[in-house]
């Protein structure tokens, strides 16, 4: 499903995407985190990279692809995943359900959001 409109929202660090029956804001994190790229899905599931510290990742610029999909580029000089209209349409509609995977993944591996902090867990 594709959407009607798309906009970048830089003061507020979101992409708004714009659908016939609602209208759904995503964060440059989380679009961050869930690239669709080889550098963070790898060319398998065992070799997708866990993104960490991504929490003030910026969202700089949005680009066309063909008329099936967008780029976007971030602050952190990534800028090779290629967001299908079904792959944002999934990222939409399940937001939480994946906001929860990746936050869930993040503590399994006792990593941070922020990229000024480690977690350290104490055995005891």
């Amino acid at each position: 499903m594709s959407p009607k409109a798309i906009k970048l929202k830089k003061s507020d660090n979101l992409l708004q995407l714009i659908y016939a029956a609602t209208t759904y804001e995503l964060s440059a994190e989380y679009l961050r985190v869930m690239s669709p790229s080889a550098e963070v899905r790898g060319h398998s599931p065992d070799q997708a990279q866990l993104q960490v510290g991504k929490r003030y990742v910026k969202l700089i610029g949005v680009e066309a692809v063909g008329h099936y999909a967008i780029k976007l580029i971030f602050d952190d000089s990534h800028d090779s995943g290629i967001y299908t209209w079904d792959y944002l349409y999934d990222l939409c509609s399940n937001q939480s359900q994946h906001w929860q995977t990746y936050l869930q993944a993040l503590d399994n591996e006792q990593k941070s959001r922020d990229p000024h902090e480690s977690v350290v867990q104490i055995m005891g």
